[in-house]
């Protein structure tokens, strides 16, 4: 009975020590064995009195000698006074290398190789103490080093003390250690590194780590960050924003955040600033923390903001520019439908300009447009408007003129007469005297009869009536034009109608390796018409530019493009597709284009990286600068670049070198002839060779014969775009082409 007792309170001493986190599961394994001993041996000295109690000793002895005999753990045996292994497992054979009966001939200080006395210093410690963990090094047969853990524990067998242990293999997981070790270094040195505060927080929202560059941006030391939250380390209006956005991106599946917004900055002053934040795993996918990067925008925005106080006005002559022009027709439309009373736009351009700016000089022209906005200004009444719209050419608007259009023309005509013979008169310009004449274009209008756009080009077409009458003279806008310009007012309607309406989609084409396995597409826009059927966008894409309708087309063509990449993600057939999307000048032109794709790519959870957006030639190089930096902030979100209809322009390699460009796209005027003419195909080979040089991929669109397809293939464009390949074709019947592929 004392027995039985002893060994159940052992045994569910070590048991409660295992789930309450105390002891491993192989010192578990050690307790175990040991209690069952425990409680032989108490039985034991029963049983010279008890015959049943002598056969439960006897049976826990038969069991325990069974786990010792079949458990995958190495077990030893071990006489603490002279090391002398007493008995040795087969598991312990098979791992030492030796047979099971050569061990228990053996000394642990064969295998151990710790001085000796340290040994023996180590096994007289051990049979002191009732458990004992251990790391050490043994050798094996092989003579291979190896670390183990043991795990020992004293106990009494056959009424010898002994030690019982049993040894685990931790080499691979210190190295495995010892290598994350080495990671988290390198990570962290990294982190330091970079010139661009970064940080990391863990779940909870307390910092756990952050670089020089973020501890200088928040004027506070890393020992006071880390530990603590953003509401603990600088608190500001901003800081509960903070918390909830990391709190949707830990929930967020994409695991990826760019959103921009302020942060007070250790000078005391708030800064405009973009986070780049990314969810943080563990090894079972489960979301530990967030690690951010913050990118000072500040300066970028407050040009931006004297871009903007800027852009209304014209730089050289002060006038208003195209954009307040509007504005102020606009404000003249809304005047006269509510009085009734007729506005006049009068066009003006000025004769032989051309002329004199190239013979005499830019400096000579400039000093010309001064003026005439000078004398036009001062020959129209203080309610109306004179603007500048680029080189030559000015309008005027007459607000508020007569309720009946024949009387309201006569006093426009008589406005334009006083300006023409204002600019006509001479100017002394640098010392030296000039003439010049207005040719004028006027168009009527009165309330909203007509957008604002249409009444540009009817005082436009006026205007070049007066030209083709001999210059220097003035014309309303002639009704015979108006049918045709109806006809392309009712397209514009349709433009935006077909916005409203989705009745624009998305066609792909697909775009394949040398081998002919499918990349990615490019996307193409289609107008599918409920009337007209599938309108060509070679006639709906030039009024959609000139309206500027190509804003909101093209943002829907993105956000569409970004939903697909998201859905195809799920798929294993399509998540490693791309997706090239063109970008017109006008909408990579728009200030806030960058911001438009930063939020579509967190909005549809698209992967940045199969993303390209394909610019042209005119895009990239019509204002470089600007240019450069959009698509290197771009390129941080991870999107990437292909130009489009590379060399049918004026192609400058001083600034090409320079754009962060990755993709370069031959365009199907070179592939047509490329089999045929010795011209096109030295021009695609420059190209393939001029990519190859900046580093750059190149792919050939146009691609309709396998002899095109092997002739860029043989000189280095493995790329291709075609109709030998596939048309452009609505997404059903792509993603069934990409599964039968």
């Amino acid at each position: 009975m004392v027995g039985s007792v002893l060994g159940t309170l052992l045994i569910v001493s070590v048991c409660s020590l295992y789930f309450h986190g105390t002891v491993t599961a192989d010192y578990l394994i050690t307790g175990l064995i040991a209690s069952l001993i425990v409680a032989s041996v108490a039985v034991g000295l029963q049983a010279q009195t008890n015959r049943r109690a002598l056969a439960l000793v006897r049976g826990r002895e038969v069991r325990f000698r069974q786990m010792f005999e079949r458990h995958n753990a190495p077990m030893l045996l071990i006489e603490p006074a002279s090391g002398r292994i007493v008995d040795a497992n087969n598991a312990a054979g098979r791992f030492y290398g030796y047979p099971a009966e050569q061990m228990k001939s053996m000394n642990i200080g064969d295998i151990n190789t710790l001085p000796q006395e340290q040994v023996e210093a180590e096994l007289v410690r051990a049979s002191r103490e009732e458990r004992n963990y251990f790391i050490f090094p043994h050798r094996l047969g092989n003579g291979e080093i190896r670390n183990v853990e043991v795990h020992s524990s004293p106990m009494e067998v056959d009424g010898q003390s002994l030690l019982f242990s049993i040894i685990h293999d931790i080499t691979e997981r210190q190295h495995a250690e010892a290598a994350l070790r080495q990671s988290v270094a390198l990570s962290e040195s990294l982190i330091q590194a970079m010139p661009v505060p970064v940080f990391h927080k863990d779940a909870q929202g307390r910092y756990t780590g952050c670089n020089a560059a973020f501890t200088g941006f928040i004027g506070k030391s890393c020992d006071e960050i880390v530990g603590k939250t953003v509401f603990e380390v600088s608190p500001q209006s901003f800081s509960q924003t903070y918390r909830d956005k990391d709190l949707e991106l830990l929930d967020d599946p994409a695991g990826v955040q760019v959103y921009e917004s302020q942060v007070k900055h250790s000078d005391g002053t708030v800064r405009d600033v973009v986070f780049h934040k990314a969810r943080m795993l563990d090894d079972k996918g489960r979301p530990t923390g967030i690690i951010g990067v913050i990118l000072d925008i500040t300066d970028r925005k407050l040009a931006e903001q004297r871009i903007h106080q800027l852009a209304f006005y014209d730089p050289l002559t002060e006038l208003p520019n195209r954009r307040l022009l509007l504005d102020r027709l606009h404000q003249e439309f809304a005047i006269g439908a509510r009085t009734g009373l007729y506005g006049a736009l009068l066009f003006l351009d000025l004769d032989n300009f051309k002329t004199l700016n190239d013979t005499k000089g830019h400096d000579i022209g400039d000093m010309l447009l001064v003026e005439v906005a000078k004398r036009l200004v001062a020959n129209v009444r203080d309610g109306d408007t004179v603007a500048r719209l680029g080189g030559d050419e000015f309008v005027v608007i007459l607000e508020s003129l007569d309720p009946v259009a024949a009387e309201a023309a006569a006093q426009a005509e008589h406005v334009a007469e006083k300006i023409r013979d204002a600019l006509s008169e001479s100017c002394v310009l640098n010392q030296r005297q000039y003439h010049t004449t207005p040719s004028i274009g006027i168009a009527l209008f009165r309330g909203h009869e007509d957008t604002l756009d249409n009444m540009l080009k009817y005082a436009d077409t006026a205007m070049y009536q007066a030209k083709t009458a001999g210059r220097n003279t003035i014309r309303f806008y002639d009704p015979a034009m108006q049918a045709a310009i109806e006809a392309r007012a009712d397209l514009e309607d349709e433009l935006r109608k077909a916005i409203v309406q989705q009745q624009f989609c998305l066609h792909y084409q697909v775009q394949v390796d040398s081998l002919g396995r499918p990349l990615g597409a490019e996307v193409l826009l289609r107008w599918e018409h409920p009337e007209r059927g599938l309108v060509s966008p070679m006639q709906f894409i030039p009024p959609a530019e000139d309206t500027g309708l190509i804003l909101p087309i093209g943002l829907w063509v993105l956000q569409t493009a970004c939903a697909q990449l998201a859905a195809w993600q799920h798929d294993a057939l399509t998540r490693d597709l791309t997706l090239a999307v063109n970008v017109s000048a006008k909408q990579f032109r728009q200030p806030d284009f960058v911001s438009q794709v930063q939020r579509i790519l967190v909005e549809s959870g698209a992967k940045p990286s199969h993303l390209k957006l394909e610019l042209t030639e005119s895009t990239v190089l019509e204002n470089v600068e600007d240019t450069i930096a959009k698509m290197r902030e771009l390129k941080l979100l991870g999107a990437s670049f292909s130009m489009d209809d590379f060399g049918t322009g004026y192609s400058s390699l001083q600034y090409l070198k320079r754009l962060p460009l990755d993709q370069i796209k031959i365009d199907r005027s070179f592939v047509r002839d490329i089999t045929s003419d010795p011209n096109d195909a030295a021009i695609v080979q420059t190209i393939i060779a001029m990519t190859d040089a900046l580093g750059l991929n190149v792919i050939a669109e146009g691609v309709e014969t396998e002899a095109q397809r092997a002739f860029l293939d043989r000189h280095g464009c493995h790329v291709f775009q075609g109709y030998l390949f596939g048309k452009p074709i609505p997404l059903k019947e792509f993603e069934a082409l990409m599964h039968q592929a």
